[in-house]
């Protein structure tokens, strides 16, 4: 219960600072729209959506039901029905939003990037489905065909989030980069799919070196001994993405609408953000030594 604690005066935190302004911005524009009184707080809300993948449930509903409403009400004592907190829930979309993005990790100068698929349902079933229609999208990865979104990473070497942003499934990887990198500085590392020398240039001009492996039909490049050790250590923006499917639960295809999905996915990023222990690279001195070292080799 103590992760739980410290997730919810977080979010608290968080909260009383944003909500605020936010309304305060709402009404500027002239879009605050009135509401019917909740007796759960924004902060309650947020923070029962983080701990679902937090916790070992694969599915929303027992939680709520089964794990919240029977051991959680000393901790939140104005529960609401499971269908009255669904209909609450989209009044914490752009919180919820906000809150990630204070969440993410800061450049460190050694980045890697990619893309990973997330799927809404079973592409057999892409036609039938009512939900994504006309949203989501067929896209073809090394998997395999998929049908639903494409989600795309920047992580530091520490494992940390930096960038990310969510895009059709049929996007190429290469699109969303430059955006992506406006925030971050050094060394960019990520797979065949990245290679373009337009990109590289763009990339080059806000201060961020685009290194990547060679398909087999190119001309061989050299690069340091350090761009070669950091290549071959890419994996660890798999295990980033194996964890964020398998740990915090970020891709399922039981989805009634949008909200479900986009709190879903924010929920699981945030919950990875949180945790204390993520897969990161343990640089060696040598390795270390490698980055002031002249020495050239082959791609």
């Amino acid at each position: 219960m103590d992760k739980l604690i410290e997730t919810f005066c977080d979010v608290d935190d968080f909260c009383q600072l944003f909500i605020e302004q936010w309304q305060q911005q709402l009404i500027e524009v002239g879009e605050l729209k009135r509401r019917r009184a909740c007796k759960l707080s924004p902060a309650e809300i947020m923070t029962i959506l983080i701990h679902f993948h937090q916790s070992h449930y694969r599915d929303f509903k027992s939680y709520y039901l089964l794990y919240v409403c029977r051991n959680l009400t000393k901790y939140f004592p104005n529960l609401l029905s499971y269908t009255r907190f669904l209909g609450m829930t989209a009044s914490v979309v752009v919180p919820m939003c906000s809150y990630l993005t204070s969440k993410l990790g800061k450049p460190t100068g050694i980045q890697f990037v990619d893309s990973t698929k997330i799927e809404v349902c079973h592409i057999i079933r892409a036609k039938r489905n009512k939900v994504f229609e006309g949203v989501a999208c067929h896209g073809k990865g090394t998997m395999g065909w998929s049908f639903g979104f494409k989600l795309h990473l920047i992580i530091n070497h520490l494992g940390e989030l930096v960038a990310l942003k969510l895009t059709k499934g049929n996007e190429d990887d290469r699109k969303p980069v430059p955006e992506m990198a406006d925030t971050i500085w050094g060394k960019l590392y990520g797979d065949k799919g990245y290679i373009s020398k337009a990109l590289t240039g763009e990339l080059l001009d806000k201060g961020v070196e685009l290194i990547t492996t060679v398909r087999k039909n190119m001309k061989k490049k050299f690069i340091s001994l350090w761009d070669r050790a950091l290549l071959k250590k890419r994996f660890i923006i798999e295990t980033v993405n194996d964890q964020l499917k398998n740990i915090s639960y970020i891709e399922h295809s039981r989805h009634r609408s949008m909200h479900g999905f986009i709190l879903n996915l924010l929920g699981g990023l945030i919950a990875y953000c949180l945790r204390d222990k993520k897969p990161s690279l343990d640089l060696t001195a040598q390795e270390f030594e490698l980055l002031e070292s002249n020495c050239l080799v082959l791609a």
